[in-house]
């Protein structure tokens, strides 16, 4: 039986991936790197380290060389959490599903690749504190995602066994982090990459979490 119902949090419970991209194109600039949003896209679920890293190898930045990786990744993740707090809103459904969850009696999680001082910032600003039985991030982990790290450690500290987990994702890393940690999962991917096979190993996709019913979870095969 479904245990536990496990959530990313970028693209999926707050409609952050904007935010995300907007400070990337903000702060790249400061290094003479001008990307567009749709360049933006081609990073989506990535850690901010790694995001930083796959730009360089394409195009190291020289107009500031002393701008070193931790200190961009530092000015993004603090302009995101301005950002957020002030203007980010639930991604459609979001609030519904972790409301079925929790009015099932099924402990609800966050999983994200964000740090915890964002994690707490999105709980806060959608007020789901009350819905949510815990939240951890993959920061506090020895890898970050697309490894499985962060969702073995979120079902130790439920007490539930991966396999029983139920997660959902929007991101293809993400996606893998919780296919790799043996969970059943759920991708419900941006319309701009719905179709890509990367999200064909999830047991169920769906267009948005609006279309999340219990009709659609009684066909997943724990439940």
């Amino acid at each position: 039986m479904i245990q536990a119902a496990i959530f990313d949090m970028d693209g999926l419970l707050v409609d952050s991936e904007p935010h995300w991209r907007a400070m990337e194109r903000e702060v790249f600039a400061t290094v003479g790197l001008y990307l567009t949003d749709d360049e933006c896209k081609q990073t989506t679920g990535m850690p901010i380290p790694e995001v930083i890293r796959y730009w360089y190898a394409r195009a190291p930045w020289v107009d500031m060389p002393e701008r070193s990786h931790q200190a961009l990744a530092e000015a993004i993740t603090e302009g995101v959490h301005l950002r957020i707090a002030q203007l980010a809103e639930p991604m459609p459904g979001a609030l519904e599903a972790l409301a079925f969850f929790a009015s099932q009696g099924i402990p609800t999680a966050i999983a994200s690749a964000s740090p915890m001082s964002l994690i707490d910032v999105v709980v806060d600003r959608l007020g789901i504190r009350d819905l949510l039985t815990l939240w951890h991030s993959a920061t506090l982990e020895a890898r970050n995602k697309p490894a499985p790290d962060v969702y073995l450690g979120t079902a130790r500290q439920l007490g539930v066994l991966p396999a029983n987990c139920l997660a959902f994702e929007d991101s293809g890393s993400g996606l893998r982090s919780a296919y790799d940690a043996g969970m059943q999962t759920v991708a419900v991917p941006a319309a701009f990459e719905y179709n890509d096979p990367k999200f064909a190993i999830a047991d169920l996709i769906l267009p948005s979490l609006k279309a999340l019913t219990a009709d659609i979870i009684a066909t997943l095969p724990l439940s």
